[in-house]
């Protein structure tokens, strides 16, 4: 099939979690023969960051404004499919041009589902609303569970379907790096995650001023009283995440208090480094348990102490390696390829259903 996507980045990953998850799975759905076009809203701090200008697997193509989006009418007419990210720039409009525009199948790709059911419970999403969301004919959620018929009922979406983040397992990989960190921590700051740091991380390294952690990731501000164990990187390419995970013994996993609620809402993060075989540290939250076992391929915390005693357990190298062989099993961008594609076929059928009533 023809696939045309509007999301918030391909071209650069600078502090968005969205230009890696979509490298993964278009690169996957290109890899099942389908054609592939992207059109990426031209934003100047994506403009000094691209780290992917030209991908190898998909075109993609930038514009400027809501009027310059008309250049792409007949090719969004065209395809067999049209997906809108969450947190596009003008979302909405975006998402009325495409309903008026496309002659096949709609949908929109929620990569922020609890942030975005937050948001429009407050009357306050610029990207979504509860008007565009029935004309979409399917709704590709980052979030699983009981969210999804919430979204069905709520908000009159036609069909709701998980599509959980994935791992382009090529790229993300163990690399041998030498073990320099005992915790490591990616992850743009965020004010509600910054709480779980402080208390999973940042303590954890002031108890224990011989172990060595890190933080990587742009917009913390410098008011954070780092401990001096505590290196921190700025931003830290997608290239350069594999040997990031390989050189930590264990790495920390943080949600968003909104996935937390929802629950079912593995972050990108969780799936990368379970790849490369680094055992995961995580904060607890509904659902995990279905993605990961716990205290078998994950280990759950709650407090400084819980990260202590993970530190000094003698089988986190087995808890990696079989992290890494579940992910593998279930959790890898081919297997959320093959479901995208399950889904936009699903409805397809759906929509000439309809049309023979």
């Amino acid at each position: 099939m023809k696939l045309v996507v509007l999301g918030l980045s391909l071209s650069s990953s600078w502090g968005n979690g969205h230009a890696t998850t979509f490298r993964a799975l278009l690169r996957a759905f290109a890899e099942r023969g389908h054609e592939v076009l992207f059109l990426e809203r031209d934003m100047p701090w994506y403009a000094a960051n691209r780290d992917e200008p030209a991908p190898d697997y998909c075109r993609l193509e930038l514009y400027d404004s809501l009027v310059a989006l008309g250049d792409w009418r007949q090719e969004i007419a065209d395809a067999d499919a049209v997906m809108v990210g969450s947190y596009v720039p003008d979302g909405i409009a975006v998402a009325r041009l495409v309903q008026e525009w496309a002659r096949g199948v709609t949908a929109f790709y929620d990569i922020d589902t609890p942030v975005t059911l937050a948001k429009l419970a407050r009357g306050a999403c610029d990207y979504v609303s509860p008007e565009v969301i029935p004309g979409y004919d399917v709704y590709c959620s980052f979030t699983g569970g009981p969210t999804l018929r919430a979204i069905e009922t709520r908000y009159a979406a036609p069909a709701a379907r998980a599509l959980y983040c994935s791992v382009d397992a090529d790229r993300y990989r163990p690399t041998g790096a030498a073990k320099r960190w005992d915790l490591s921590y990616l992850g743009t700051y965020s004010d509600d995650r910054q709480p779980t740091l402080e208390r999973l991380l940042i303590e954890p390294a002031r108890r224990d001023p011989t172990k060595r952690f890190v933080v990587a990731g742009p917009q913390y501000p410098d008011t954070i009283d780092w401990p001096a164990n505590v290196e921190r990187i700025e931003h830290l390419a997608p290239a350069d995440h594999a040997d990031f995970y390989s050189a930590s013994r264990a790495t920390l996993n943080v949600t968003r208090a909104d996935m937390i609620a929802a629950g079912w809402s593995p972050s990108v993060r969780l799936f990368e480094a379970t790849a490369c075989g680094t055992p995961i540290v995580s904060d607890r939250w509904p659902g995990i348990d279905e993605l990961l076992t716990p205290g078998r391929e994950i280990i759950l915390a709650d407090t400084s102490e819980d990260v202590e005693a993970a530190l000094a357990r003698d089988d986190l190298e087995a808890i990696g390696a079989a992290g890494r062989a579940r992910v593998l099993a279930d959790h890898t961008a081919r297997h959320r390829a093959a479901e995208l594609e399950a889904h936009l076929h699903e409805a397809a059928r759906a929509r000439r259903e309809l049309a023979e009533v």
